[in-house]
């Protein structure tokens, strides 16, 4: 699991240059990181098509609560997933996303813990090269990924964040042409 760190970086303002002499007196300067505000990946060039294809383990919340996933804080209300995915990452969808995007695998039954199998549904990804955050809906969550991370886009205005081992274990990338979307904004 990773821990939510501050990272410390001494710039040089000239340069832009990370600089480490402690033993000047230089004062540390907390590292950059890009900060995302609703981002198109439409638009974007850098945008792959990805389709994930993974078992997960499913628990309804019974309350409100948090979760630390590996790329942020996740909350949750009465009935959302509380998914533990292949690779062991945590976090949790709403129940009504939740319901359109994975099935159960037998002997379990929508709305009841158990094994379920996501949807082979195309979303858009894209690989960072440089630490960033992402709300995960508008006032949503927020998210934090590092350099080599991706930023997928699951519809207009839901985001998330993939750590790079576990997309290349879990996603599958479709082509590496420039994205389109359909009429309605759904990625296709």
């Amino acid at each position: 699991m990773r821990w939510i760190t501050h990272e410390v970086a001494t710039l040089d303002y000239l340069t832009g240059s990370r600089l480490d002499f402690p033993e000047r007196g230089y004062a540390k300067l907390p590292a950059m990181r890009l900060t995302l505000n609703n981002p198109d990946l439409t638009t974007d060039p850098a945008a792959r098509r990805a389709v994930k294809d993974e078992t997960v383990s499913v628990e309804f919340a019974t309350q409100h609560g948090e979760l630390l996933s590996a790329v942020g804080v996740n909350h949750f209300v009465p009935g959302d997933a509380l998914i533990t995915g292949s690779t062991g990452d945590r976090w949790c969808v709403s129940r009504d996303r939740f319901d359109a995007k994975y099935d159960p695998e037998a002997p379990a039954t929508h709305g009841v813990a158990g094994v379920y199998r996501n949807k082979p549904v195309t979303v858009l990804a894209k690989q960072m090269g440089e630490p960033f955050s992402v709300a995960r809906m508008t006032g949503g969550d927020s998210l934090r990924g590092e350099t080599g991370d991706w930023l997928i886009q699951y519809a207009p205005g839901d985001h998330g964040i993939v750590e790079r081992t576990r997309f290349e274990r879990v996603y599958r990338l479709v082509d590496s042409d420039r994205q389109k979307t359909r009429g309605d904004g759904s990625i296709g």
